[in-house]
């Protein structure tokens, strides 16, 4: 319609001078806009989602590591946008995936069982679009049943078509008559864990060879896509590493400068380079969206089996920014430009930002938001227009409790790792009153505390968690 009024005001005989012809021509094209409308988002992208487990914020080179090179992430993260304050839904495994693949945040569900909310999952919704899904990795929303392949919580109860991977941490079950402590991790060999691999319903090895998690996901994830890639596809793609005890295999096995975790985090960017180049092969780049994330901060109280959080204070199982804070990197080639985010999002924040990008309707994603602490926000605006994020606030839980709003943040109570890593015993919590208070776009590392100077914000972000809680 647009080109054939052009065309019309092109071939019109007029006295008009080119000045006035081509302002006639101008008004015209805006007319016809308006009267068609806004112009059409992007078609529904073909969507994989990285999610690795336990890796730092400073895990990466494109996050400031020195030490381990990551040149395939590294670009994702220049071709795309990096995001600076992106953060998991837990500082743990399962309520960063319960909050990833329901939009909700984990405090906020109250007693309700992910049973009753299967069918608007991630997947499951993406599924209703018409998506094909697949999981490949470590799933760990069924617990630990006698028998996985049976589970209500099963990958394919919850939308996925395909599933290949572990009910959980690569670390369960451990021996009988051991805990998961330093000694033991230093100690295990690949077979120490009775973990098992699965594909769909069927146990094909048990116990897997850890050393090979990273490369056999690797190759089924490029399998999965070259078959997929003439229609619409959800590929959630959640390594077991380099949750503890690591493993590489053995063409990576001493090969980093960041030691024996390095060696994990290498070959972990050479799958995310297999991944990208299946992409390009198969002609979607385009078409394909890429997010790649990590589900909490380092276990960094293993060693040699943990990473770091860079500049940032705690790990894993904190409310301190190490503990939740972690790499968020989305790539898009014509669709996303590149650049650096400073926004606030986290990882539930993708449920509503997949489906609009699905073109989900109100029938498709009501039931999702219908449940107990569903809070996820559209960061597709973000993404394709870059506007400022949509999230502004942060709820920080897991045995401590903190609170973020714009720049400030308090710590009603913390805790400076989970557990003492050689007896596993849970680390005691220290309760603030005042709560502690941080400038976190001056004090990164949260080591000036400011609530004397600032009782007021101090007053008025208690009263913003409390109404983001639900609170009267």
């Amino acid at each position: 319609m647009v080109i054939m009024m052009m065309r019309a005001g092109m071939n019109r005989k007029s006295t008009l001078s080119r000045t006035n012809e081509m302002r006639l021509l101008v008004a015209q094209f805006i007319f016809a806009i308006c009267c068609l409308g806004p112009l059409s988002a992007a078609d529904p992208p073909n969507i994989v989602l990285i999610f690795v487990d336990d890796m730092g914020y400073g895990d990466l080179g494109c996050y400031g590591n020195e030490h381990i090179k990551t040149p395939n992430i590294d670009r994702m993260a220049r071709q795309g946008q990096r995001w600076t304050s992106f953060y998991s839904s837990g500082s743990t495994c399962v309520p960063s995936r319960r909050g990833l693949m329901t939009g909700r945040h984990p405090a906020l569900m109250g007693n309700a069982k992910l049973v009753g909310s299967r069918d608007h999952m991630m997947a499951a919704m993406l599924k209703q679009r018409g998506y094909a899904t697949a999981i490949l990795g470590k799933w760990h929303l069924a617990g630990y049943p006698d028998d996985f392949t049976t589970s209500p919580m099963h990958p394919l109860r919850c939308g996925f078509d395909y599933h290949f991977g572990t009910p959980g941490s690569n670390d369960v079950p451990a021996p009988r008559g051991t805990v998961q402590n330093r000694r033991l991790f230093d100690t295990c060999d690949k077979f120490t864990f009775q973990v098992p691999l699965i594909r769909g319903r069927e146990i094909i090895e048990h116990p897997v060879n850890q050393e090979l998690f990273t490369a056999r996901y690797t190759g089924e994830a490029v399998k999965w896509i070259e078959a997929n890639k003439s229609q619409r596809f959800f590929l959630y793609l959640a390594h077991n590493m380099p949750h503890a005890p690591v493993f590489a295999s053995p063409p990576f096995q001493g090969r980093s400068a960041g030691g024996r975790y390095g060696d994990v985090i290498e070959e972990i960017d050479w799958s995310v380079g297999q991944v990208l180049d299946a992409i390009d092969r198969s002609g979607i780049d385009e078409d394909t969206l890429v997010v790649f994330t990590s589900d909490n901060g380092p276990w960094s109280m293993f060693e040699v089996h943990g990473g770091t959080a860079g500049p940032l204070r705690g790990e894993k199982g904190t409310s301190w920014e190490g503990g939740f804070r972690v790499p968020g990197i989305f790539r898009w080639p014509g669709t996303i430009a590149p650049g650096t985010v400073d926004g606030i999002a986290a990882n539930l924040d993708l449920y509503a930002t997949f489906a609009a990008l699905a073109g989900a309707d109100h029938d498709v994603i009501a039931p999702a938001k219908d449940q107990a602490g569903y809070i996820s926000k559209d960061l597709s605006a973000v993404l394709m227009h870059a506007d400022a994020s949509p999230r502004r606030q942060w709820l920080y839980t897991g045995g401590a409790t903190a609170f973020r709003s714009g720049n400030y943040k308090i710590h009603l109570s913390t805790k400076n790792r989970s557990s003492d890593p050689d007896t596993r015993k849970r680390e005691a919590v220290q309760v603030h009153d005042p709560p502690l208070l941080f400038d976190l776009s001056a004090d990164v590392g949260e080591k000036n505390n400011v609530a004397a100077d600032h009782p007021e914000i101090v007053s008025r972000l208690l009263r913003e968690m409390k109404s983001f809680r639900g609170e009267k």
